[in-house]
């Protein structure tokens, strides 16, 4: 019964197979046992939790577990339910008495799996044992080795060394820690004495640290070392050798002694290191290779070299293998009757691994034969294989460093095809990009894949459709007509079936505008802008990072649909910001640096080295740059003696250097400051340096700019910029002005002046030329010996004009003026320049009067001729040239007079059109205003306007005499527009033409209008005039003016470029003279349409008779009908008579002050003829028994007064209701008999409804 409860549970096993190629078999199909989970093969087990050994499965129908350890004998043991996981609990005993091999079994009846062999064992970190550790006594400059020996662990333990205060000892080229967890010191320093040299060893699974005893060392200095050549302490010899097994770590070390400290190089003596797998740990002590292959084997060489000499030592490393799968382990088969197949366990190692078969866990040779099946080797040929053939092959491959066990099931199965793909699945693929649709399926046999688009007109099997042995059908590039609806057809000797795909393909994400680089100031804002083009139907994501991290939770940090902005930019946010858009399928991104400056930190640590006389040197650290690089640094000195508190700049200097010499300056308190200057500013300036005097000196300059000149024409002015006090070297500074005739042998002349900048020599002959020297002095001594400088006394006016005065005319408007210049002892100065004035007297012409125009030219420098420009043609001018120095001018020379030559003339002054004609005209004109010389004749030229365009057409040209001024111009063709060009002339040639327009008539009373058509029509925006034009002017407008009896004035709007015009604002009833006008030139006439008169309608009022409209003729006859139906219904219930329930509650009422209307009389109240007026039901009775009207004008009361009741034309109820009336006592009153109102009506009927 135990047995069949153990046979019950499934039991899983994880198959590390390539599940992505298997075949799978739909669980709800016959099959053999899968293992899909189970425990590593080497099982290291904490012994502080229970064990658990895994073991899962599938099959059809669920397999069963089989097993020979007895679960019921050992209370400890149980089985997951629904599984063949064991579980031990190890609360009441000890891990390790469950340490063994364990396998476990799932069968049913179509076969049996089985997992690997699963050795469980107990972790263990065991305590390190006790030592009796000495103190190592070394002396400097020897190597030391530190042992650990940690105590055997499962798994070893991870070693390492610290202090007392569990710090990690620090490790160097010198200092390192060999692979075994040993210490080495390639040589000792007296600071590696210490006292805490401890040695840990951490056991990862029961994270435990065991501690090794303390290590003293203590380094002697009794004498110095003797330096030596490498030698190796790990490995010893020349060689040595290493095994390592394929997949795994090789590591090799190699750790030297030496003094100096060896430096270690690794080779490869047959070839070259795998870059990409290769390492150096320890100081290159150590080299590492990772996924060791066949083809690391070999020889490597380390060499440990010192400046004394170098060492090596060869590594012969062999590179062994477990067995490893060629091609993948055996794939499960899945065959239909009388179909073929095989099984191939192909697998390779070092050395070669042996192959062995069993089916359902029995050896191979020990099972059942079978016709059908044929093992060669590594494989199992299946032939014709029959129902009930089914069974599980193990295939276990194995060497001297480990086994493979795979199982593999062969399933007989006859299965119509079915597609295990969801049907109608949507799949969605960015453009461009591969498209996979898939059609899983499954049948026995296998089924065929037939794909097929919309129309089903052919098979996908061609370009661009990849059909692969899976079913995929793959589109490699995937475009926009690739979308569609898609149908996979499965079929086989069993059956047909098929299933529906749709793909959409979507448009890329794409980042159109990227984020840029950006330099930003602390404190100001950097703005990001991320702009993106995504699939419509696709849902986006913006995400920003920053150094591929979360952006901070700040809200300086503003992200917008597009940006990222960042405000009041600290140096915090400087990095590199990345924006990610993300859609379902794709995604985008672009990243940009923010880097953020600020002026540079101020210096610190100002020193003053080397100081001498007349120099020192400053030297300074400089501050943090802030990301912007320092261009240059700023000495600044202050000067504490002469100028406290005001700092100057003393010299710049590179901004890659930290030292200054500085030049210094005699008789100076000196403080210095240095400030740094990066794209941003300068820094703050940095603390001053230490004061610095300097002693007194005589000046070791003298003033500059020394300069004579007079302000009066008997004095000197001698000039020069002072010294400053920096400048002075000393106290007492004073000037030594000294200056003589620039004569031979003339004797200087010297005054002492205090701190000043001039010195005035009075009675000097005018204008004379002096040598000048000025010379600084002090309490200390004189300066150097000056240089000698130049001026002159004071100037005076010229005494003399230029003689030799021409002219020499270039044309006529332009002239040469010539002149000797005057002697420089008459011009008594500085030569400034010549003036000339000149002025137009008159014309040569006897019709120009005479015009005097002063002007004058004045011509720098010494010239002897210059140019008179813009002069009159044909006139007669005057000219006088004068010197001028800076004193003023001379006396004039001698006027000249000369002649202007002719000059071509101006336009005629008028040219006028008259005595228009059918094919003739008259033209006149008036001579030019200005002409230059004497007119010679006129030319006219003329050419016809082609009409409704601007085209002109052939040019006819007439030679008019000077004395004419008119021409009549004949054989004209008639009705044409002419265009007329007239101009002067004279020797010189032809002046500037004036131009008309005239136009000949057929009626030469009226000339020809260019308007036709002219037309009018009225709309609701106004009035609009309609026109043709066909004439040249360019300015056209329309004029109007409304026709009464006074003189009223024409209204003007201009219509350029249009042949009709909207006339808005004009009065209704009114009639208007409307008229269009072309102007052309100012000196033409206007031209005139024929006068259109217009009429504006007046405009009707739009007043409704309200009696006639149709909404207010229904509302009287409802209200009517109303009434009709309200007095109908209070009649019958007058005519009913008795009480209803309201009112008998009505009499029951005792309050005098209030009393209810009466229903039956369907009436607020009565009315009577008699003078006592009964108060209305309803009313609250005055005291004096009166009843006061209201102030209604509409009551029905005031209609009481006799007549019958009727009603007048507008329906209003006009007359009095009469009628018996039957009186009734009550608490309130009498009750009037009268005919009920309609207002009361219409609340009877209220109350009744």
């Amino acid at each position: 019964m135990m047995e069949r409860r153990r046979m019950d549970a499934a039991l899983l096993v994880l198959l590390l197979v390539r599940l992505a190629t298997a075949l799978e078999v739909p669980l709800d199909l016959p099959q053999p046992p899968t293992i899909t989970h189970q425990s590593p093969k080497d099982y290291i087990i904490d012994p502080r939790e229970n064990i658990i050994i895994h073991c899962e499965a599938k099959g059809k129908p669920p397999p069963r577990n089989g097993t020979h350890f007895d679960i019921d004998e050992d209370p400890n043991v149980t089985l997951k339910p629904h599984s063949g996981t064991l579980m031990v609990d190890i609360s009441r005993v000890k891990a390790q008495q469950y340490e063994c091999v364990y396998q476990c079994t799932a069968r049913n009846k179509h076969g049996t799996a089985v997992s690997n062999n699963i050795v469980v064992q107990q972790s263990r970190s065991p305590l390190w044992s006790k030592e009796n550790v000495k103190a190592l006594v070394v002396q400097e400059g020897v190597s030391l080795v530190l042992p650990c020996r940690p105590p055997a662990g499962l798994p070893p333990p991870i070693i390492f060394w610290m202090d007392n205060n569990f710090q990690r000892l620090p490790q160097s080229r010198r200092v390192s820690q060999s692979l075994n967890g040993d210490l080495y010191f390639s040589n000792v320093l007296r600071e590696d004495s210490r006292n805490d040299y401890i040695c840990y060893a951490r056991f990862p699974y029961t994270q435990t640290i065991q501690q090794k005893q303390p290590i003293t060392v203590k380094v002697l200095n009794q004498e110095p070392a003797d330096e030596r050549k490498p030698i190796f302490l790990i490995p010893s010899g020349p060689t040595s050798s290493k095994m390592v097994l394929r997949g795994q770590v090789l590591e090799m070390e190699c750790i030297a002694e030496g003094l100096h400290t060896p430096d270690i190089s690794w080779t490869k003596v047959s070839g070259d290191l795998p870059a990409k797998r290769t390492s150096f740990l320890q100081f290159q002590k150590t080299l590492r290779i990772a996924d060791a292959s066949e083809s690391d084997a070999g020889d490597y060489r380390c060499t440990a070299r010192n400046r004394l000499g170098s060492v090596h030592h060869t590594i012969h490393v062999t590179v062994k293998a477990a067995p490893y799968w060629i091609s993948g382990a055996p794939k499960n088969l899945v065959l239909a009757p009388g179909e073929s197949g095989v099984l191939t366990c192909r697998a390779s190692g070092t050395p070669k691994p042996s192959v062995s078969w069993a089916m359902n866990g029995i050896p191979i040779e020990n099972s059942p034969k079978d016709l059908s099946r044929k093992v060669e080797d590594d494989t199992i040929i299946f032939t014709d294989v029959q129902t009930g053939a089914s069974a599980v092959y193990q295939c276990n491959v194995s060497n001297d460093y480990g086994y493979l066990l795979s199982n593999a099931f062969v399933n007989v199965l006859s299965e119509t095809p079915r597609v295990l793909t969801a049907a109608n699945k949507v799949y969605q693929v960015i453009k461009n990009h591969q498209a996979l649709l898939d059609c899983a399926s499954f049948g026995s046999p296998i089924p065929k894949i037939t794909w097929f688009k919309d129309s089903r007109s052919s098979t996908l099997d061609g370009d661009p459709y990849i059909l692969h042995d899976n079913g995929t059908l793959e589109i490699h590039v995937a475009q926009d007509h690739n979308s569609g609806k898609y149908t996979c057809v499965a079929r086989n000797s069993l059956g047909i079936t098929e299933n529906h795909i749709y793909l959409e393909v979507k448009d890329p994400t794409r980042i159109l505008k990227q984020p840029e680089y950006k330099v930003v100031q602390v404190g100001r804002s950097a703005v990001f802008e991320c702009k993106v083009k995504h699939d419509p139907s696709l849902i986006p994501t913006m995400t920003w990072l920053k150094d591929d991290g979360e952006l901070p939770d700040d809200e300086r940090l503003i992200v917008d649909s597009d940006s990222l902005t960042i405000t009041d930019v600290t140096e915090n946010d400087a990095g590199v910001y990345t924006c990610v858009m993300n859609t379902t399928l794709d995604h985008d991104s672009a990243s940009a640096e923010l880097t953020v400056v600020e002026r540079p930190d101020p210096p610190t640590d100002l020193e003053l080295t080397d100081q001498k006389k007349r120099s020192v040197q400053l030297t300074w650290i400089p501050g943090d740059e802030h990301n912007s690089p320092i261009k240059k640094f700023l000495i600044q000195y202050q000067d504490s003696l002469h100028h406290r508190g005001h700092w100057h700049n003393l010299t710049e200097v590179s901004g890659t250097k930290t030292t200054a010499h500085l030049k210094l300056s005699p008789h100076v308190h000196y403080t210095f400051r240095v400030l740094a200057l990066n794209a941003v500013d300068y820094s703050r300036p940095s603390f001053p340096s230490r004061g610095l005097k300097t002693e007194p000196a005589a000046p070791d300059e003298n003033p500059t700019g020394v300069k004579g000149f007079g302000t009066e024409h008997d004095n000197l002015v001698i000039s020069w910029k002072p010294l400053s006090s920096l400048q002075s070297n000393g106290p007492g500074l004073h000037y030594r002005v000294m200056w003589r005739q620039k004569v031979v042998d003339s004797d200087w002349t010297t005054v002492t002046v205090a701190n000043n900048s001039k010195f005035v020599v009075s009675g000097t002959p005018t204008f004379v030329p002096y040598e000048l020297k000025v010379q600084a002095v002090n309490d200390h001594g004189a300066g150097p010996d000056p240089a000698i400088a130049h001026g002159h006394s004071g100037e005076d006016l010229p005494v003399a004009a230029p003689d030799n005065v021409q002219v020499m005319w270039i044309n006529s408007t332009l002239a040469e003026v010539h002149w000797d210049p005057v002697p420089s002892k008459f011009i008594r100065g500085h030569v400034e320049g010549y003036k000339v004035y000149y002025w137009r007297k008159h014309s040569l012409h006897k019709h120009n009067p005479d015009l005097v125009e002063n002007q004058v030219l004045i011509f720098s420098g010494n010239h002897t001729h210059r140019k008179l420009p813009g002069l009159h043609p044909f006139s007669v001018y005057s000219l006088n040239v004068r010197v001028y120095n800076g004193k003023g001018e001379g006396p004039p020379s001698s006027d000249l007079q000369f002649n202007t030559p002719e000059g071509v003339p101006g336009a005629p002054t008028h040219l006028l059109v008259t005595n228009p004609s059918l094919d003739s005209l008259t033209l006149e004109w008036s001579p030019p205003h200005e002409r230059n010389g004497r007119i010679t004749g006129y030319t006219l030229k003329y050419q016809p306007v082609v009409n409704n365009s601007n085209e002109l057409g052939p040019v006819e040209e007439l030679a008019l005499p000077a004395n004419e001024t008119s021409v009549t111009l004949l054989n004209l063709k008639y009705s044409t527009r002419y265009k007329f060009y007239l101009n002067a002339k004279t020797v010189r040639g032809a002046g500037v033409a004036v131009s008309q327009e005239a136009v000949t008539v057929i009626d030469e009373a009226q000339p020809v209008s260019p308007f036709g058509n002219v037309s009018s029509s009225s709309g609701e925006d106004g009035t609009l005039i309609s026109w043709e034009y066909w004439g040249p002017e360019q300015n056209v407008y329309v004029e109007y003016k409304e026709n009464s009896d006074g003189e009223e004035e024409w209204q003007t709007k201009r219509v350029n470029g249009t042949q009709n015009f909207v006339l808005k604002g004009l009065k209704g009833g009114l009639s208007y003279s409307v008229r269009l006008v072309a102007k052309g030139h100012h000196d033409q006439l206007p031209h005139l349409s024929e006068e259109l008169v217009v009429s504006v309608p007046a405009v009707a009022s739009r007043q409704v008779d309200i009696a006639t409209q149709g909404w207010f003729i229904g509302l009287m006859c409802a209200i009517a009908l109303l009434i009709l139906i309200l007095l109908i219904i209070c009649f019958i219930q007058r005519n009913k008579g008795g009480k209803y329930p309201v009112k008998e509650k009505e009499d029951a009422h005792t309050d005098p002050e209030f009393q209810p209307m009466k229903d039956e009389d369907c009436t607020f109240g009565e009315y009577s003829d008699n003078e006592d007026h009964k108060p209305l039901k309803g009313s609250r009775t005055p005291s004096n028994g009166t009843v006061k009207r209201g102030n209604s004008d509409d009551s029905l009361v005031d209609y009481g007064e006799g007549g019958d009741g009727q009603f007048n034309e507008d329906g209003s109820f006009i007359g009095q209701y009469s009628g018996k009336s039957a009186s009734r006592e009550t608490a309130g009153g009498h009750e009037s008999s009268e005919a009920p109102s309609p207002i009361n009506a219409m609340n009877s009927l209220n109350s009744f409804v």
